[in-house]
């Protein structure tokens, strides 16, 4: 009876993983899903608020509009989803200790000669006590990007980021570099 047992707890010891991969795949999977509905929602509010009012209305887009999608996509996932960068625009988007490490960890793959677009970080952590499953994907920096986070912005761009943020630091950005990160907490039961 001994042995039969050991044999059980041996092969679900081995299973084990399997089930924790399977996990992370699926948690991954719908996780991407998330962040796909959140970038095209924002980028299709960025482009009609630039075609309306150029880009200097394509501010309030990113101040109002993005994180109206995060709190609905949030509601809709049960799920903690936003922004973060290593470069903020505004203060309370600023990364937590992991998430700078997985932001920091993704400008070191990139100079390593990765692709923003294909960066993307997943683990099961403790956060506050309570064990979550953690995602980010990088966001690279797209042309549109350019018009309020890139290196020369129009005077009256300036002047509005100026006044809406004082201690922004989310310029002097090229096409292709990582603007930031969607990022997203899965509490576990």
């Amino acid at each position: 009876m001994k042995w039969r047992t050991s044999l059980i707890l041996a092969i679900v010891a081995l299973a084990l993983p399997a089930l924790a991969a399977t996990e992370l795949d699926q948690r991954v999977a719908a996780s991407r899903q998330v962040i796909k509905a959140f970038a095209g929602n924002l980028k299709e509010h960025l482009i009609a608020g630039i075609k309306e009012g150029g880009p200097l209305n394509a501010i309030g887009m990113c101040q109002i509009v993005a994180p109206d999608i995060a709190a609905s996509q949030s509601l809709a996932s049960g799920w903690r989803v936003g922004r973060t960068s290593l470069k903020t625009r505004n203060p309370a988007n600023a990364p937590d200790e992991w998430e700078r490490m997985v932001l920091e960890d993704f400008e070191s793959r990139k100079a390593a000669g990765e692709a923003a677009k294909t960066l993307d970080y997943a683990a099961f952590e403790l956060l506050d006590g309570q064990r979550v499953f953690r995602y980010m994907k990088a966001i690279p920096t797209a042309e549109v990007c350019l018009n309020c986070h890139g290196r020369s912005l129009a005077a009256p761009v300036a002047a509005r980021l100026d006044e809406l943020y004082p201690h922004d630091t989310a310029r002097g950005f090229s096409t292709g570099d990582i603007r930031g990160a969607f990022t997203i907490v899965q509490p576990l039961e």
